[in-house]
């Protein structure tokens, strides 16, 4: 079965500005099979209601609606999940933590299944930040994330950022992305 690649872009930069880590995942993109699916979804592009914790009240979550749902559907649908996200202040970009957030609300949702579903996919990291460091506690934030659901962690595809352009001085960077996907198989 082909792989369906979903590469979910966190960057808060003006539409129509290709930030430095969007450059580096599309390079790597470029570099998976040619029947491998792709889907990009900008998460700015998407009203993301903020997360509401009613586990310990009522226990399950109603269906999401709207572009909640659409998230939902797409999470599902993909046989890899590709975290684009710039380091911000050490961690992800707030429009993909509340991606996140909402998984709690997706495992209680009746039917879905999300858990066991997630369990099936591979999570991979693609972010550029000042020096790697800076982005480690990012990176092992979504490695928990990925344990936790039992997924398998593809790994981390790093460049360095900074203004538009960086990354592409990072030779190190542009040469990981190009085996970035076989390399996580």
């Amino acid at each position: 079965m082909p792989s369906h690649h979903l590469f979910l872009l966190a960057s808060t930069r003006e539409p129509g500005n290709l930030g430095n880590t969007e450059t580096l995942a599309r390079r790597a993109a470029a570099q998976l099979p040619a029947d491998a699916q792709q889907t990009w979804l900008r998460l700015a592009d998407f009203t993301l209601a903020p997360f509401v914790d009613l586990r310990h009240t009522a226990g399950s979550y109603p269906a999401p609606t709207g572009d909640m749902a659409r998230l939902l559907d797409a999470t599902l649908a993909c046989t890899d999940l590709v975290l684009v996200a710039p380091v911000y202040w050490y961690s992800f970009p707030a429009n993909l933590k509340t991606y996140l957030d909402h998984w709690s609300a997706w495992m209680r949702v009746p039917g879905v299944d999300f858990k066991a579903r997630m369990a099936e996919k591979t999570m991979h990291v693609v972010t550029t930040s000042g020096d790697r460091a800076k982005a480690q506690p990012m990176l092992d934030s979504a490695q928990l994330c990925a344990a936790f659901l039992g997924m398998r962690f593809g790994g981390a595809l790093w460049g360095k950022g900074g203004p538009p352009g960086a990354v592409d001085a990072d030779a190190a960077a542009l040469a990981a992305a190009d085996s970035f996907f076989a390399s996580a198989k």
